[in-house]
Order: C-alpha cells, then structure tokens, then sequence
C-alpha cells in the first residue's frame, strides 16, 4: 500500500500524542514536522504536559526534515497530508493556508473558535478538493464506537437519557489555554468531545439550557447543560475544568433505552449492557488506539480522495457552534436558547 507522506504541524501535547500514533501505522509516512522550539525539533518532548499525563517522549528527528515555521512546512513540495496539532485560535488560519497549499489537512479539535471560520475551512476545503478532518478522536474510541453501534442499530431500542461527563484539572499546555479568546475555556476545549457525540448519535437538538461557574483566573470552567430533543427526555452533557493540580482526567456515559442501559467510565468501568430482561453483558470491543484509528482512517480517505463520512467536517462546524451555544447560554443560567443552525 503506498504511503502517504505527512508533515506534522506542532509538538506539544497532541502533536506528540499523534507522532506515537502514526509510528503504529504502516502507510504513515512522516516525513516533516513544524515547531519553533529547538529542544522539541531536536526530538526531546520529554517536558511536554497534558491532561493524560507527559509522554516523557525522546524522538529520533535524524532522518525527518525540520521546519520552524508555517510557511516553511507547507512549502515543501512533497507532502501530501498535514497534521495540524497547534493551540485552538491557530487552527482555522493554519488549516485554511495548507488547504490552499494543495494539502490535506487532519486538524485537532476544537475546530475553529466560531462558526464563521469553521464554514470558511469547509469551503476552502470543497474549493482546493482535498479531504478536510478534524480529530473528533472520540469517534475512534472503541467504548464511544460501541455505543454509537448500540444506538444507531436500534438495540437499545427508543433512546430516553443520555449523560456525556468529562472533567480534568485546567492542562499545563501552555499560557494560551487560561485565555478564553485562544482557547475557548475549560468547557470548549474538553467538552466539545461530548457535543460532538452527542450530534453524531442525536442531531442537533431543538434547544439549550445551561448552568455552572466560570472563574478561569482560579482554573475553574464548569457546566452543565441540557439539551433538547423532541422524542428523548433528557440529553446531559457536563463536566469542565476544575482548578489546578491532580485532579484526575475522566470520561463516562450513560445511555439509558428502553431495552437497557449503556454505561462506560475511564475510572474503571469497561463499557456494559445491563438490558431491560435483567442480563449484564460486558462488551469486549478491540482495543485499537483511538488516535491510531482515526488517523489511519483519515489517510485512507486522502488515498481514495473520499469524504470522511466517519467524522465529516460539517458535523464538527456544527460542534462547535453547539459548545459556543451552551456556553453562551450559560449566562443565562438556565434559560431555555433554541439552536437556529
């Protein structure tokens, strides 16, 4: 199978997070990487913090080509694909320029901040025919993809709950996260995972109604938020970041049908059935690295130069204009703000 050559655009957390991916991929070749840091550019990630913890990463850059700046990467004639892993406010611009570069771009999520860049890399995108992604990693989880078989086959049969919860101390990425205008805050940045879940399963809901606390000088940006389907009782996303420090990174949800429920926790519960006849079924599913999943799926789709139907970018414009919804109506404590997307 021949290899797709791949430039990787940043080193921090996700970058490192998608080079140990794309050493697991036989048809991932990377051939360049982009940073202005020397130490990163000279293979030692070891400092690099996230809220899964630091890789302590020593990389062998000896044979791939080293680039300093934007510019510089996408200049260079031979690769195919890029992997754009920078903080937030940087994602529309960077992806917007290496889609006019003739590349395909997998970009991190958040996708953009609003909505209005998020539509311009779509048409950017459509304009340049090359295949525009964003790591919607939680698409390729297998808990995530179980649930998404178990709904959208039916067996759980009618949907009447669903809680999405995902909570973490604020990352040490850098400065730029506790600066709601790069970052989006705690909410976006973490929960947009679970908007974007709960519209693959669901669609965009009808309504929003939010509550929770937003003090980002002490490291707290917390909601909760209802959304609102004509035939579920109640959709719940919640979480966000709670202060400083250890706080333990955690995931979990729960899907309630009316033939059982769906539960899964990263504190220790593996995803399980317990069906309405009274059964409890453990699911086994493979235990393939997500960000290993998905960005081998993303550069098949630049092969066959297909539309990524798995995670399309339509529906991760459509998530962040959703999280940037609950937020907002989180000043409204509560109010009930209809979707008009």
């Amino acid at each position: 199978m021949e290899c797709m050559k791949t430039g990787l655009i940043g080193l921090g957390f996700m970058g490192s997070t998608h080079l140990q991916a794309m050493a697991k991929i036989r048809h991932a070749e990377l051939i360049a990487v982009m940073d202005k840091d020397e130490v990163r550019l000279a293979g030692d990630l070891s400092s690099i913090q996230g809220n899964l913890g630091g890789p302590g990463l020593q990389m062998d850059f000896s044979a791939i080509r080293k680039y300093r700046s934007v510019d510089a990467i996408l200049a260079d004639p031979d690769i195919e694909a890029i992997d754009v892993c920078l903080p937030t406010f940087l994602h529309a611009r960077v992806a917007i320029q290496a889609l006019r570069a003739g590349k395909h771009v997998l970009c991190e999520k958040p996708m953009a901040l609003d909505g209005s860049d998020t539509d311009a890399m779509i048409a950017e995108a459509e304009r340049a025919a090359r295949v525009l992604m964003v790591a919607q990693v939680l698409r390729f989880f297998p808990a995530y993809r179980e649930l998404s078989r178990l709904v959208k086959s039916g067996e759980l049969g009618q949907i009447r709950s669903a809680l999405f919860r995902r909570r973490t101390a604020v990352p040490a990425w850098g400065p730029w996260e506790m600066d709601r205008k790069k970052s989006g805050g705690g909410v976006f940045d973490l929960l947009v995972h679970d908007v974007d879940q709960s519209l693959h399963l669901f669609g965009v809901p009808e309504a929003v109604a939010s509550t929770g606390h937003d003090d980002m000088a002490n490291g707290i940006d917390t909601i909760s938020s209802e959304f609102h389907y004509p035939a579920i009782s109640q959709v719940t996303i919640m979480g966000g970041w709670f202060h400083r420090g250890d706080y333990p990174f955690s995931m979990e949800f729960t899907v309630i049908g009316d033939r059982g429920v769906v539960e899964y926790s990263s504190a220790g519960r593996p995803v399980t059935v317990y069906w309405s006849d009274g059964r409890r079924e453990p699911l086994n599913p493979e235990e393939k690295d997500g960000y290993q999943a998905e960005i081998e799926y993303f550069l098949e789709c630049c092969r066959q130069q297909c539309r990524p139907e798995a995670c399309p970018p339509e529906e991760s414009s459509l998530a962040v204009k959703l999280t940037k919804l609950m937020v907002d109506a989180r000043e409204k404590k509560g109010e009930i703000v209809t979707c008009r997307f």
